[in-house]
C-alpha cells in the first residue's frame, strides 16, 4: 500500500450529506475483486447520463477538478452498505483524502485499509474548506498526516485527530497483509516449534 505522509493537491467540493456507498460506486460495478479500474465509475449515476455521456455540471467532470486528490463532503459520508469497492473506486480515481464532518464507521475503517485518509472535522471548519475547494485549481490544500494538520492556500491551519495505530499504518503504507507479514519471523518460528512438538499434525 502506498504511504501517506503529506499531500498537497486540489480539493473537490461535494456539499451533499448522506452520500452512501451505492452513490459512490453503484451495485452493478461490484462484480470485480480487483482494486483497480473502478475510478471511471466513481459517482457513476451523478457523473454520467443514461447514454453514458458526462454530465458537465458534476464537480469531478469539471476541468479544474479532474485531477482532484482531496474530496470535501457533507456529513455521514460513506453510509449504506459496507462494500469495500467504495474506497477502491475513490482511490482508483486519484483521491487520497476525504474530509467531512462525519463518516459511516465501516467506510471510515475501510479507507485506512486502502491508503485513504478520512478526516472528520467540525462543520464550521468543513465549511471553510468547502469554500476553499470551490476556488478550484487556484487553491491547493495541504494535508500533513505526521503533524495532523490541514493548511489552506491562505495559510489557515486546522488540526485533526486520528487513531495512532491507523496513523502508523498509513505513514508506513501497511495494509492488513503487510501487518501480518511484519510478524513473518515469529509465525515461522511458531510453526517450526509446533511441527517439532506435534509432527503428526
Amino acid at each position: 500500500m502506498e504511504k501517506f505522509e503529506k499531500l498537497t493537491g486540489i480539493a473537490a467540493p461535494l456539499p451533499m450529506v448522506n452520500i452512501d456507498t451505492d452513490m459512490i460506486i453503484p451495485k452493478q460495478f461490484l462484480k470485480t475483486i480487483k482494486r483497480t479500474g473502478l475510478g471511471v465509475n466513481l459517482f457513476d449515476e451523478m457523473r454520467y447520463d443514461d447514454d453514458g455521456n458526462e454530465i458537465p455540471d458534476f464537480v469531478l467532470n469539471k476541468p479544474q477538478y479532474r485531477e482532484a486528490e482531496i474530496l470535501v463532503a457533507g456529513a455521514n459520508f460513506g453510509c449504506g452498505s459496507s462494500r469495500e469497492h467504495a474506497p477502491w473506486a475513490i482511490k482508483d480515481f486519484g483521491i487520497r483524502c476525504v474530509i467531512a464532518p462525519s463518516f459511516a464507521d465501516i467506510f471510515y475503517n475501510n479507507c485506512f485499509k486502502n491508503g485513504i485518509l478520512p478526516i472528520a472535522l467540525p462543520q464550521e471548519q468543513v465549511d471553510v474548506l468547502m469554500k476553499e475547494a470551490e476556488k478550484g485549481a487556484n487553491a491547493r490544500i495541504t494535508v500533513d498526516l505526521e503533524a495532523q494538520t490541514i493548511t489552506t492556500s491562505d495559510g489557515e491551519v486546522f488540526s485533526f485527530e486520528v487513531d495512532s495505530f491507523k496513523k502508523h499504518c498509513l505513514l508506513e503504507g501497511l495494509d492488513d497483509i503487510a501487518l501480518t507479514m511484519e510478524k513473518a519471523a515469529a509465525i515461522d518460528a511458531f510453526e517450526e516449534k509446533a511441527g517439532a512438538a506435534r509432527p503428526w499434525v
